[in-house]
């Protein structure tokens, strides 16, 4: 199951919530059942994944199960319900809220996102601003998605938790958001990203704030389920980009998502940033290891030249086929053309580098020059009989200092 976790923000206030749905009886034993989970079993997200798997066994029961524990066990923490902390890590959200036995709605939502992902069951975190009593919120939310077959649901178990009264949290079940119909939700909660709505024709800002959220089919159709395909496809930075051009598509109506929008394009630009470093490093480790592998090339052909030189001083002896002995030459001919590809690969260096690698080509060229002299020299001993060869080996023009003998 992949990890799908969005932008992280923080949560906002969420004041008393009047309207709460009967329980359904359908989940009368699954709720009762989900709060008998032993304490034992709940300081980690295995473990309360392995407890709702040995006992609920439709993803709808299961993700009541979830729901109605953490509704049920995590306090709201009044405390910090202004602590936005962008870039607190997923990990570190549900280990606080496992740990403290509180959280704001990003804790929450972490929690819900990461024991259905341990259970089997895809799902989102999603964050955007919310919307109650005809009266927009100037802090962000979260809440998450989760899939039930081929449909999508809404889940806030935040606020199905309870309500803040007199700046106390009281304990409250609210099931009207478990698995509340996004096109329900879409009427309360706006995401920064119109892709989680999962609606075929989204909601901008601007009919939010009108509370213009009817289904609307004069828009262009949006196909989300293909769009989040595609967004599954994407790496990080791709991600980004997308996001940055749907939020700005939906209308930048509030400080809030100005401001999520600015914080995207900061990463984005950080991400380009991260990309040039990465790529001139890259570049950089290139050229080191073609120069690297260049020489390493350069001095086995110089091995290879010496133990051809080696053997030739031996009088090819003992003796080997011309085949044999023409490969001496022929390695290290090879050996030599792999050195100048690899230097060749690196050309247009500045400074230092230039410099070592025009001294590298020069000693290539000197040695591309003595091979070639041997390989005269041997061409011409394979052009002798057998008897005429031997007295090759006694030949000399010059002494080895270059002075012509008499």
């Amino acid at each position: 199951m992949k990890h799908h976790f969005l932008l992280l923000l923080s949560c906002l206030v969420f004041s008393i919530v009047t309207a709460q749905k009967a329980v359904v009886s359908e989940y009368a034993e699954t709720d009762k059942l989900a709060l008998q989970l032993p304490d034992s079993m709940s300081h980690t997200t295995d473990d309360i994944a392995r407890f709702i798997a040995a006992h609920f066994k439709t993803d709808k029961s299961k993700l009541r199960a979830i729901f109605t524990w953490i509704a049920g066990n995590i306090q709201y923490d009044v405390a910090n319900m202004f602590a936005i902390n962008f870039y607190e890590g997923e990990q570190e959200r549900v280990d606080k809220a496992l740990q403290k036995k509180m959280g704001i709605c990003s804790n929450f939502a972490a929690l819900f996102h990461a024991v259905c992902l341990k259970s089997g069951i895809e799902s989102y975190v999603i964050t955007g601003y919310t919307k109650q009593n005809g009266f927009t919120d100037y802090i962000p939310h979260a809440w998450c998605a989760a899939a039930v077959g081929n449909n999508w649901y809404m889940f806030d178990p935040t606020w199905g938790s309870g309500y803040i009264s007199g700046g106390k949290f009281y304990h409250k079940f609210n099931y009207a958001y478990f698995m509340a119909d996004p096109a329900t939700l879409i009427k309360s909660h706006m995401p920064f990203d119109y892709l989680w709505q999962f609606l075929n024709y989204p909601v901008s800002s601007q009919e939010f704030y009108e509370n213009k959220t009817a289904l609307n089919r004069s828009k262009p159709f949006f196909n989300y389920v293909d769009s989040i395909r595609a967004y599954e496809e994407q790496d990080s930075s791709q991600r980004m980009v997308t996001l940055a051009a749907r939020i700005e598509k939906n209308g930048v109506k509030n400080s809030l998502v100005f401001d999520q929008l600015q914080h995207i394009k900061i990463q984005i630009e950080n991400n380009t940033q991260r990309a040039r470093v990465e790529a001139e490093n890259n570049r950089q480790r290139a050229m080191a290891d073609a120069f690297n592998g260049a020489t390493t090339c350069y001095n086995t052909a110089i091995n290879n030249v010496n133990a051809f030189i080696d053997y030739r001083n031996k009088q090819f002896m003992p003796e080997k086929p011309d085949a044999i002995i023409q490969s001496m030459l022929d390695t290290a001919s090879g050996n030599l053309k792999k050195a100048r590809e690899k230097l060749n690969s690196i050309h247009g260096q500045e400074g230092n580098n230039a410099l070592l690698v025009s001294q590298q080509e020069k000693a290539v060229e000197s040695m591309e020059v003595h091979i070639k002299e041997q390989q005269d020299w041997l061409n011409v001993y394979f052009s002798k009989s057998k008897s005429k060869r031997k007295a090759m080996f006694y030949e000399r023009k010059t002494t080895l200092f270059g002075i012509p003998l008499k």
